[in-house]
């Protein structure tokens, strides 16, 4: 029997887990990514557990980990330094059967990119759907260099994605949620600190520890969409956080102005009807866009891509794909909502809102790190379909160095 043959539009992490997952059913794979290089546009990525765990399903699982450079504990702040929650390596991994990695997002790329085989990658090579395909035919892709079919199509080509248009044209596309984000990597300071994420009045700031000696930070504040900073974005963090505890001025001053990577935040409007259409799948932000501040976004990509994979070694692809949409629609779309409610309390900006906020963070603090990390019941203890038979993936790849972190 011929190899089946897949085409992945989008070399993210997504897509990239996508590859590697469906390279590892047997599968032919071809990754087209649009930029000249696999670059990744972004800084650090928190990989909670079920996301390690669905990249344990082909034996990456325990490369990631030792991505991590963070060891400590952490928590809530704020502005002025006052705790509001801490949370522990040792709860977390109760919790949830793992702490949370966070890794620079080259880093991830890199390994991912480094299981597939040589020449599955095409860089600089934007592509158009033209043909999802049906049962009785195969998927079309166009691309500069001639057309491209293949049983399976993955549509990972991000927020605005087109492949996702062609699919449901019809359909609204991702909303702006009224914040914008900015991540940097910096050298860490010499003045030690604890990660931690901080909130204040409709902003906030977060500061993780890079294993290479840097420091991961992201900020986030309400925004008019498509903002342009007055003097540019190290003047609008400094107007926005420079009086905030240590060590964001530190940061600060260490950034590089040119390095500051700015986002809107663009969350899922309306669900979509369905993650496929003829030969087609959606992943990640093209199939369900999310606020940040679960740290499931990527997670969510990771997760669909072995789910997917999953499924189509079980089933063929018209049925598997049908399997995929009944087993991410609904989840995903709660993790959408949750995490916009999340959202929602770091936007609160008037003093009464963020008094009771407070309080209720403080009251979580003193009942212990369990009720504070119960946000992420339900997600983070996801386990990816038939995790049993995939632990001698695992085994195969071993590493010497596994992370015992967790996230504030």
């Amino acid at each position: 029997m011929a190899q089946p043959r897949a085409v992945v539009i989008g070399g993210g992490i997504g897509g990239l887990t996508a590859a590697c997952a469906l390279h590892h059913a047997g599968w032919n794979v071809t990754v087209l990514e649009r930029a000249p290089a696999l670059e990744p546009v972004g800084a650090g990525i928190a990989l909670a557990p079920n996301a390690q765990r669905a990249l344990d399903t082909f034996g990456a699982g325990d490369a990631v980990r030792a991505l991590s450079g963070w060891q400590a504990d952490g928590g809530l702040r704020l502005p002025d330094g006052r705790w509001l929650s801490r949370t522990s390596n040792e709860a977390a991994a109760r919790r949830f059967g793992g702490p949370v990695v966070v890794a620079h997002r080259a880093d991830v790329v890199g390994l991912l990119a480094a299981r597939l085989p040589e020449g599955a990658i095409r860089t600089g090579s934007p592509a158009a759907l033209t043909d999802p395909g049906a049962p009785d035919r195969p998927a079309r892709v166009t691309t500069p260099d001639g057309d491209l079919e293949a049983e399976l199509v993955v549509g990972a080509d991000g927020i605005h994605s087109a492949v996702r248009a062609a699919l449901f044209p019809g359909h609204p596309a991702p909303r702006y949620t009224g914040a914008t984000v900015w991540r940097l990597v910096v050298p860490r300071p010499t003045t030690p600190f604890p990660a931690h994420e901080t909130w204040g009045p409709g902003r906030l700031w977060g500061t993780v520890p890079l294993r290479d000696g840097r420091v991961y930070a992201y900020a986030q504040a309400v925004a008019p969409a498509r903002a342009v900073s007055p003097g540019g974005e190290l003047a609008q963090l400094r107007r926005l956080f420079g009086d905030w505890h240590h060590p964001v001025p530190d940061i600060l001053d260490a950034a590089d102005p040119a390095a500051i990577l700015r986002n809107d935040v663009h969350t899922t409007a309306r669900p979509l009807p369905a993650f496929h259409r003829g030969r087609v799948a959606l992943l990640g932000d093209a199939a369900h866009a999310m606020a940040p501040n679960l740290g499931q976004g990527g997670c969510q990509a990771i997760e669909d891509a072995v789910v997917l994979a999953h499924a189509l070694a079980t089933a063929a692809p018209h049925d598997a794909l049908g399997e995929y949409t009944r087993q991410r629609l609904p989840r995903t779309t709660a993790v959408v909502r949750r995490s916009a409610r999340v959202a929602r309390l770091t936007r609160l900006s008037s003093p009464l809102a963020r008094a009771l906020r407070t309080a209720a963070l403080t009251t979580a603090n003193r009942l212990g790190p369990r009720v504070a990390l119960r946000g992420l019941d339900g997600v983070a203890d996801w386990r990816p379909p038939g995790e049993d038979r995939h632990r001698d993936a695992r085994a195969a790849f071993p590493t010497s160095q596994t992370s015992s972190s967790t996230t504030p």
